[in-house]
């Protein structure tokens, strides 16, 4: 039977990219959020898990404004990255898994969900930066991906309430899958922060403090808040805690936290990390 092995949730803003192109990891402004990873990459290293099962938001690769569905799943044999126009290099391809991604999604649509099935998809940094802070300077990465992207773009967006069903539902599925992969599940996005707009650089250390407070024990108490609440407190761009919270359901019922790492700012954003394993 497929074991899943932990969480791993990180904020993917482009510039952790940019500090990792120009090794600037020791410098003043990004020591403390850089500071957080050693726990991570020891703790990579003794799960050791083989599959990836990710949730993250595209920023436009794969779909705009004109077509943005409310959750999609890859079903590829190969993710390849792409140039964003951030001035990052082109990370690795990762591997999929497409037998594992049609399990997913056929526990999904029989959930009631309707998941955009995608079998070609692109990588961009909200995937390429968490697994180069995972595994910093991987010539392959070490894990097969399962990616599901979820929309924190275009309103409407799904619920807190919803997001959380969804990976509960994909839990379901890790639990009837009957291989023998180690699995971990990969959050990324956020925390608080806004890009543009009036409250440009806005961020909510008390708010964010809340979500990773929450996060393993009482996840259903991220879900009380409406989605226009969550922007208001977290950010345009600091929903994309939907992602999150997703990834916390995905993990099973009872979780236990073994690492955090909190600091702001980095880019205007308040950078997170954690791990959680299952209770």
């Amino acid at each position: 039977m497929a074991e899943v092995v932990g969480a791993y949730f990180t904020s993917h803003v482009p510039s952790i990219g940019g500090a990792i192109h120009r090794g600037a990891q020791d410098d003043p402004y990004w020591k403390p959020f850089f500071d957080g990873f050693p726990r991570v990459h020891e703790w990579l290293a003794e799960m050791k898990p083989d599959v990836a099962v990710t949730f993250s938001n595209d920023h436009g690769l794969n779909f705009f404004l004109d077509k943005m569905p409310t959750f999609a799943v890859g079903a590829a044999e190969e993710y390849h990255n792409a140039d964003e126009g951030w001035g990052l290099p082109v990370y690795t391809s990762m591997k999929g898994h497409p037998a594992l991604s049609w399990h997913v999604i056929e526990q999904l649509v029989a959930d009631e969900f309707d998941p955009v099935t995608c079998q070609e998809m692109l990588v961009d940094h909200a995937l390429s930066i968490p697994f180069e802070l995972a595994w910093p300077g991987a010539d392959q990465w070490p894990v097969r991906v399962v990616p599901i992207g979820i929309n924190t773009v275009q309103h409407p967006l799904p619920s807190a309430r919803r997001c959380l069903a969804l990976g509960r539902s994909v839990h379901r599925a890790l639990q009837s899958w009957q291989g023998a992969e180690r699995i971990v599940i990969i959050g990324t996005g956020g925390l608080s922060h806004q890009l543009d707009g009036e409250r440009a650089g806005f961020m909510n250390r008390e708010y964010d403090t809340f979500c990773m407070d929450k996060l393993a024990a009482e996840p259903d108490a991220l879900t009380r808040d409406s989605i226009h609440e969550i922007v208001r407190q977290a950010g345009t761009q600091g929903v994309e805690v939907l992602n999150w919270i997703a990834a916390r359901g995905a993990l099973g019922p009872s979780a236990r936290e073994i690492h955090r790492n909190y600091h702001i700012p980095i880019s205007n954003t308040a950078g997170a990390t954690m791990l959680l394993e299952p209770a």
